[in-house]
C-alpha cells in the first residue's frame, strides 16, 4: 500500500497517477489542450509519412491547467511517435508559444519525447524536449 506522497511516506515508492487514456493522433491536428494535461500524447500509429501536430493556443492550454498563473511554472507530457518507415511526428508552435530551437520540433519513427512547457510570461510558453 502506498505511493508517493510529498514531504512525508516512502520515497522509494512509485509516483502514481490516475490520468486519462492516452489520445491517439494519426493526422495532422491541433493538440487538443485538455490531452496535453494528462502527459501522454500516442502519434502516427501506423502512419508512413511524417504529420504536423499544433501545440494549442497558449490560452486554451492555460484554462486547462490549475495554478499555473506565475511566470517559470512547467509540465511536463510525453510524446511517443508509433509511426513506421519515414512517419516522422512534427510539433509545431501554436498561438503564444515557442519551440526552443526552431519553429518544430521533430520526433523520429518508434521514439518519444519528454517535453516541458515553461510559462514565459502572460500568454507565453516555450518547448524545450528534455529526453
Amino acid at each position: 500500500a502506498g505511493g508517493y506522497q510529498n514531504n512525508a511516506g516512502n520515497p522509494r515508492e512509485p509516483i502514481i497517477g490516475l490520468p486519462d487514456a492516452p489520445l491517439y493522433l494519426t493526422a495532422p491536428a491541433t493538440l487538443p489542450a485538455a490531452q496535453l494535461v494528462t502527459g501522454l500524447l500516442l502519434v502516427n500509429s501506423g502512419v508512413t509519412s511524417a504529420q504536423t501536430y499544433t501545440l494549442p493556443p497558449v490560452a486554451l492550454l492555460e484554462a486547462a491547467l490549475a495554478n499555473t498563473d506565475r511566470i517559470g511554472t512547467t509540465f511536463q507530457f510525453r510524446v511517443v511517435n508509433l509511426g513506421t518507415s519515414s512517419g516522422t511526428a512534427i510539433i509545431a508552435a501554436g498561438t503564444g508559444w515557442t519551440v526552443s530551437g526552431s519553429l518544430t520540433m521533430t520526433i523520429p519513427v518508434t521514439t518519444g519525447a519528454l517535453l516541458v512547457a515553461r510559462k514565459t510570461a502572460a500568454g507565453a510558453r516555450t518547448l524545450y524536449r528534455v529526453a
